[in-house]
């Protein structure tokens, strides 16, 4: 099971909508307090919509909480100023994929202490960023497509409409 975890996100509809999408892909969520919102809030669960209640969820007092309860994890850190395309590595199943909040991302001193396990979505010109819940699903949908897309549905049906 993959992992997308995002420190001190400030949006909660970016975090209701990521809430969604891990749900989609069978993904842990990972919550680095400061929190711009409550859990509780209307926007979080409106843009989760009823699927929050299925989230597997996990909230931490800070960045070093958050190390000392998954040591020894796979991270990779997802931040403009990584060296490494998204695409150029090969994610484990049970790795852990790291986002910032979105008017800062990943805080410097973090950084670079995990400079080889930094990548990057290529953008066009000087946009600066792409939205936050974007973002987690290009880069959990790679992950998820190295894996085989194990234990998701691959192949939807048409329903006959009669008339």
């Amino acid at each position: 099971m993959l992992n997308i975890v995002l420190h001190e996100p400030e949006i909660p509809a970016n975090t209701g909508n990521i809430g969604r999408t891990c749900v989609a892909a069978n993904a842990r969520l990972h919550l680095i307090e400061p929190l711009g919102f409550r859990l509780n809030e209307k926007n979080l669960r409106r843009a989760g919509m009823d699927y929050w209640d299925e989230l597997d969820v996990t909230t931490y007092i800070d960045f070093d909480e958050f190390l000392e309860k998954n040591e020894g994890a796979r991270i990779y850190m997802a931040t403009t100023k990584a060296p490494n395309v998204y695409t150029d590595v090969r994610y484990e199943p049970d790795c852990y994929i790291m986002f910032g909040k979105e008017s800062a991302g990943i805080p410097e001193e973090i950084l670079v202490k995990h400079k080889e396990d930094s990548i990057r979505i290529p953008m066009a010109g000087d946009i600066r960023s792409l939205n936050l819940g974007n973002s987690v699903a290009i880069i959990l949908y790679e992950a998820l497509r190295q894996n085989g897309f194990a234990g998701m549905n691959k192949e939807g049906h048409l329903h006959r409409l009669t008339w």
